[in-house]
């Protein structure tokens, strides 16, 4: 065991400028004796010892000093200096007094205080030979050294015409910046090179490297390849299809593009139809005139070199789809007839025929059609198919006619009627060749015609010699003719309306009545009404009341049938007199 006291001290302390600084004083006193006091000083300019601290078991004195604000002591007695300048002193002393055993000291050198530099900054500005980048690490203590890569690998001053000239700037602070530029020639190939700096420091004595973020060289070459292809490319293109015509380069910057297109032996510019500076040729709905060949021609403005590349263009198509009809001539109701498609391709096809309502009857390009009768739908198609090619096909549709003479098949008949009123009459019939409709009857006709059906409407008003005869329809053509009646009956259920409105005013009058006589006779019973033989009295004198009825009778009848009689005869004669 050591018998006399001990101080140990770190001989350097390295810091961040603008960090802050941990000094430790560790020591030893024999018999684990306690201290008397600890103080802290620093050594200033002109070799002095100034005082920071005293440390006693009864309290800490901290002296007045321009750093006090900066200061503080640790649990164990550690000094720590926060915000750290380069004007910060460079030596602190830790005095340990310890009563019998006398006083010691140490000391620490604040010296070599670092900055760390700032993170690298890449920039570029035009030179010859080409400047890639440009390296400014700031504010720095000491001054950094900064080294170039390539793809991870240290590039070297001197080799490939490689230059790396140093720049280092004190500034007014006392911190360093130092800027380097990285000179070198550059080829096609490092279009694809990714540069980095690194800034090389030493911290705590320890060495540390920063590293830029790594950038590409735009570097400008001219064309050597083209490539022109057809999009999309893993389909066939048949005609409706949109096709783009895609035109690519290799140069940097992209060359002007232009397009030509080849009719016979002449080369014509469609570079209008482009998109401007894009190399894209869009070409909507294609038909069997976009075949043919496609030339891309690039111009490099640098050095105004061309290069050029066709393609083929390809649209598969299907045109001059016909049906034939064995025979040719016109049919007859149990006729049969044979129905022949053709049609023309670059690419083979395929046939298949169906009915009007898309249902299949057979594959082949060959229908026979057995019996075929007026009444029957007798409509047919050809769709045409090109299997090496989706999605590409027609269709034809074939109506086979069947001669025969006309049908009627509708007609409005019976029709209900009123004298004078404005009415429709409609016959439809169905016949081939066309028919022409004819009316019995003078009015306005209007005749409407689908495939072989014809419809006439004829507006007319009724009249008495039109109920009586009623109307024919005749349709004829050089076949033959058929005719039907139309009968027009009176509507009943109007006239039936009639009669009932004047037999119900009828009855609603004879109850009036009633009801009338009833309240007369009650009032006769009641009194209300005087009757007597001496005469009758003026209903107009002032002084007769207005609520009572005042009739006059002459009768040799008994009272009481005077009374009746009279109640009569007087309403009769007051209304006489009014």
């Amino acid at each position: 065991a050591a018998s006399k006291l001990e101080i140990s001290m770190p001989p350097e302390v390295e810091v961040e400028l603008g960090g802050t600084a941990r000094i430790e004083c560790n020591f030893y006193i024999p018999e684990n004796a306690s201290y008397t006091y600890i103080d802290w000083f620093y050594v200033d300019r002109s070799n002095r010892q100034v005082r920071l601290y005293h440390i006693t078991a009864n309290g800490i004195l901290e002296d007045d000093t321009d750093y006090r604000k900066r200061l503080s002591l640790g649990e164990d007695k550690a000094l720590s200096l926060s915000e750290v300048t380069l004007q910060d002193p460079k030596v602190f002393m830790c005095q340990v007094g310890a009563g019998s055993y006398g006083m010691g000291e140490n000391s620490t050198e604040l010296s070599g205080t670092a900055r760390l530099p700032a993170s690298p900054a890449l920039g570029s500005r035009p030179s010859l030979p080409p400047q890639i980048a440009r390296c400014v690490s700031k504010n720095s203590l000491p001054a950094p050294n900064i080294t170039w890569h390539k793809n991870g690998e240290q590039l070297h001053a001197g080799e490939n015409k490689v230059s790396m000239p140093l720049t280092v700037t004190r500034e007014s602070s006392g911190l360093y910046t130092v800027s380097s530029a990285l000179l070198a020639p550059v080829t096609r190939e490092d279009r694809h090179s990714r540069y980095h700096c690194s800034v090389h420091y030493v911290l705590r004595g320890q060495p540390r490297a920063l590293d830029s973020p790594p950038v590409q060289v735009n570097v400008f070459y001219p064309s050597e390849n083209l490539n022109l292809k057809v999009m999309p490319s893993s389909t066939l293109v048949k005609e409706g299809d949109n096709v783009t015509l895609v035109c690519e380069a290799d140069g940097n910057p992209p060359p002007v593009f232009s397009f030509f297109k080849k009719n016979l032996d002449v080369w014509q510019d469609v570079t209008s139809l482009a998109e401007p500076d894009s190399g894209v040729l869009r070409l909507h709905d294609v038909n069997k005139t976009s075949n043919g060949t496609y030339r891309c021609q690039s111009l490099d403005l640098d050095d105004m070199s061309q290069i050029e590349e066709d393609v083929d263009l390809v649209v598969n198509y299907i045109e001059g789809v016909h049906v034939k009809m064995e025979p040719s001539s016109t049919l007859r109701e149990g006729d049969s007839v044979m129905l022949s498609c053709d049609a023309y391709s670059p690419v083979g096809l395929k046939y298949q025929w169906r009915d009007d309502k898309g249902k299949k009857l057979v594959e082949g390009n060959q229908l026979l059609v057995k019996n075929v009768t007026f009444d029957k739908s007798n409509t047919f198609s050809c769709k045409v198919m090109a299997p090496s090619v989706p999605g590409l096909e027609q269709s034809k549709k074939v109506s086979v006619a069947v001669e025969d003479k006309p049908r009627i098949v509708a007609i409005s008949s019976p029709l209900y009627v009123r004298q004078d009123q404005v009415i429709n009459l409609t016959c439809k019939a169905i016949a081939f060749p066309r028919p022409t409709i004819q009316w019995s009857i003078n009015g306005t006709a209007h005749e409407y015609v689908d495939n072989r059906h014809v419809a006439s409407n004829l507006t007319v008003r009724v009249s008495r010699e039109l109920l009586r005869a009623g109307a024919m329809c005749h349709v004829s053509n050089r076949l033959g003719s058929s005719e039907e009646h139309i009968q027009l009956l009176v509507d009943q259920k109007s006239t039936a309306e009639s009669q009932g409105v004047i037999i119900v005013a009828i009855i609603v009058a004879i109850l009036v009545v009633a009801v009338l006589g009833a309240v007369i006779y009650f009032l006769h019973k009641k009194g209300k009404i005087p009757c007597g033989r001496a005469g009758k009295q003026d209903i107009t004198k002032p002084e007769a009341r207005k609520d009572k009825i005042v009739v006059e009778v002459k009768s040799d009848k008994l009272p009481e049938e005077a009374g009746l009689l009279q109640g009569a005869n007087g309403e009769r004669r007051a209304a006489a007199d009014q």
